[in-house]
């Protein structure tokens, strides 16, 4: 395979990952709707949403600054960047690859957050620096565990970029199963905290008590809120992107089987939050640091386990 074509495959995975991501959301709430046995939210809503909301205008306080209107936009662009570094169909190359391109995967996401939670600070309100304070303290423990996870399947595939990870564990998937689950288990829980999923966040109450991320996003509506809205869903895409690529290592051969099995393991993903949203409650604050600090402790037990087999 050429070069040419390799970075046309790479297109067409990106491009499947802008479209597709906005079903996520929408699977999650049809599986919720099922375990609630009621009839739920259409399939397709997040794009009925964002459509209507980019037709709408955006209102700005007069206490805020440019650092307000830009969080949005430089939010959305650093999970676009994040799709980049990833083969966003597992069986495609992904669009930008180069060694160590693992520590620029994490930064982007700091980035993303540090604009969101700049933002809310921005306001003025008392209520949205709460939101801010709880978003950076989960952030502080979840991030460690997020890196040392990717830091096991570099040291596991001998490799410190996205792209040579995903290649290498499909020359010899569940090379060590122990390895692969601890690390799985890790990226779940980051997954859930990251994406202001239960049991560490609720996307969908408005209790002033419980908010940590929807509470930062209050002030902005219109086209800002429909780049928030559509950059989560990018975010979970590109979570599960990672979950599944671990999980689902093996590959045909075939283009479009790889391709599909990928696609359907992100939908899997998706159908496991909903379960999990419809199965927990929402756990207390203070046992959120503890879920995420017993998320870190698993995977550095993987990375031990890793380097001990080297």
């Amino acid at each position: 395979m050429s070069d040419f074509d390799k970075f046309l495959m790479a297109q067409v995975g990106f491009i499947a990952a802008l479209i597709l991501s906005p079903l996520i959301p929408g699977i999650i709430n049809r599986t919720k709707a099922v375990f609630a046995g009621r009839q739920g939210p259409p399939l397709l809503q997040l794009y009925y949403d964002l459509f209507k909301l980019l037709r709408k205008g955006a209102v700005y306080s007069n206490t805020t600054t440019w650092v307000f209107r830009a969080a949005p936009i430089v939010s959305l662009s650093a999970v676009i960047g994040v799709l980049m570094l990833i083969p966003c169909t597992g069986a495609t190359p992904a669009l930008i690859s180069f060694q160590g391109d693992i520590i620029f995967f994490a930064y982007l996401f700091g980035i993303s957050r540090f604009f969101t939670v700049t933002a809310a600070l921005d306001t003025g309100s008392a209520f949205e620096g709460m939101g801010a304070s709880r978003e950076v303290l989960y952030a502080a423990l979840a991030e460690p565990a997020f890196l040392i996870a990717l830091s096991s399947l570099a040291c596991l595939n001998n490799q410190i970029s996205i792209t040579g990870i995903f290649i290498a564990s499909t020359a010899n998937p569940f090379a060590n199963i122990a390895v692969i689950l601890l690390v799985a288990v890790t990226l779940t829980i980051v997954l859930l905290t990251e994406n202001c999923r239960v049991p560490a966040d609720d996307p969908n109450t408005h209790l002033e008590l419980t908010m940590i991320h929807e509470v930062m996003v209050l002030d902005y509506g219109g086209s800002d809120l429909a780049y928030i809205l559509y950059g989560s869903a990018l975010k979970l895409w590109a979570f599960a992107s990672i979950l599944v690529a671990i999980v689902l290592p093996a590959r045909t051969g075939s283009l479009f089987l790889d391709s599909a099995v990928f696609v359907g393991g992100i939908f899997i993903v998706a159908v496991i939050v909903g379960v999990i949203e419809s199965t927990m409650a929402r756990f207390r604050l203070d046992k959120i640091p503890k879920m995420l600090i017993a998320a870190a402790a698993l995977s550095a037990t993987a990375l031990l386990l890793t380097i001990t087999r080297g």
